[in-house]
This record gives C-alpha cells, sequence and structure tokens, in this order.
C-alpha cells in the first residue's frame, strides 16, 4: 500500500495540470452557455442557493457583487482563511465544493484572461448566486437574444 497523499510534498504533474485546465474550461463554457439561455436572476445553481446566498452574506456583509473583486485580497493569508472557514460547512453537502474553476473577476464582463481569476467552486457559487440574484447577469441572455433574431 503506498503512502498517504500529502499535498504540500506532491509534484505538479503536467497531465493532471492539464486535466484540471479542461474541466475548468469546460465548467465555465457551460454556465456561461446556461447564461445565454436563461437569465441569471431566474436561475437556481445549486439546491441550496438560498442558504448558501444568507449565509454568504452574512460571512461577507461587505460584498457587493456588482464590484470588481479583490483577488489580492481574498487570496491573502487573512482571506483565505475567511473563505476556507466559510467554504468548510459545504464539504458534505455540496460536490466539489473545494475544487478548482474560473470565476470573472467583474459581472460586467466575459471570461477572458484580463477578467478571470482562479477561484474554488464554493467561491464561485457565492459570487455568481449573488450576482444572479442582483440581475447581474442577466445582460448576458438579453445580448444572445439580440444576437439570435
Amino acid at each position: 500500500m503506498s503512502k498517504p497523499f500529502d499535498p504540500e510534498t506532491a509534484e505538479n504533474f503536467e497531465d493532471m495540470e492539464k486535466q484540471f485546465a479542461v474541466k475548468a474550461v469546460e465548467h465555465l463554457m457551460t454556465y456561461w452557455s446556461i447564461l445565454e439561455k436563461v437569465r441569471g436572476s431566474q436561475l437556481r445553481l445549486t439546491k441550496m442557493d438560498n442558504e448558501i446566498y444568507e449565509s454568504f452574506m452574512k460571512e461577507f456583509p461587505d460584498f457587493d457583487p456588482a464590484e470588481t473583486l479583490n483577488e489580492d485580497k481574498m487570496k491573502s493569508k487573512e482571506g483565505k482563511e475567511k473563505w476556507r472557514n466559510w467554504m468548510n460547512q459545504y464539504e458534505k453537502t455540496i460536490s466539489d465544493f473545494n475544487f478548482g474553476t474560473m470565476l470573472r473577476s467583474n459581472p460586467k464582463y466575459e471570461y477572458d484572461q484580463e477578467t478571470t481569476i482562479f477561484a474554488m467552486r464554493m467561491q464561485f457559487y457565492a459570487v455568481e448566486i449573488a450576482r444572479n440574484r442582483a440581475g447581474l447577469n442577466d445582460w448576458i441572455y438579453e445580448r444572445a437574444q439580440k444576437a439570435s433574431s
């Protein structure tokens, strides 16, 4: 039997990184495609959207879904700890809660190199649920509908 996996000493395997990148891109493309077909304000991302939203806004009361995310603040030592503590409550209820994904830094922009950050799945859910409830992603649907007519 092999010894336990230690992420602190694990090597970065190029194939694993590529697989992760493919999964992250598939996730963002799927989400974008859904937003083109359904108004974000009418979309549920999980069965627990209400609980996630309420818990997130309680833990992060200064969060403004219309503002650009401060990646440095999110990824600072204090930011990581606060996010980790909040996210861990979903370990047994949200599949892939800590899986890496891509998140737009601002709801006004599409995914691209300058406006996309790496985040955990629960960060994605929290931010995008808040944006959707504020109607900040509805423009994607409206633009797609206009383009198809």
